[in-house]
């Protein structure tokens, strides 16, 4: 059989360096046990941003909202407002998983220091802006990959083309 269009050439994505996030956290809030795993919130509170040509803020007041799902796995929804250095405003959406072997999570989940590559740390950030020179950050896929510091998340986003 035949697929529909098996007769293109269709490409693997690429991946071109879109910017390097450096977002500073504060001591999370321990909602506890729910019926869909273990529940905490992580205050943003600032950071960098670095692009090729350009810069960012992370503006404090958003957070990362976790789901510990398992002892080796974690859902990150972070959610939160970057301010480039013309001054426009970036919502950035950024789902991601966090695993490893369980004593490592736990120790990060403490606020301890684990070497990164002990650590699979993959995301999916969405953008938002308004200003119009911004417009096509929301007509394109990122992906991601992180580190977790005792109060620093480091991530190094692309863009796919």
């Amino acid at each position: 059989m035949t697929l529909p269009g098996s007769d293109f050439q269709m490409a693997a994505p690429q991946l071109r360096r879109f910017a390097d996030f450096a977002v500073q956290v504060g001591a999370a809030q321990e909602v506890g046990a729910t019926a869909r795993g273990f529940r905490r919130v992580i205050p943003i509170v600032g950071g960098q941003v670095r692009g090729d040509g350009w810069s960012a803020r992370v503006l404090p007041g958003g957070a990362d909202f976790q789901l510990l799902v398992s002892d080796e796995l974690a859902e990150l929804d972070a959610r939160y407002v970057i301010e480039t250095d013309a001054g426009d405003l970036i919502y950035v959406t950024n789902h991601a998983l966090r695993t490893g072997p369980a004593a490592l999570m736990e120790r990060l989940r403490r606020g301890e220091p684990v070497d990164p590559a002990d650590i699979y740390f993959r995301c999916t950030p969405r953008f938002e802006a308004s200003a119009p020179s911004l417009a096509w950050l929301s007509q394109r896929l990122f992906l991601g990959s992180g580190a977790r510091y005792p109060d620093l998340v480091a991530m190094r986003i692309f863009e796919v083309l």
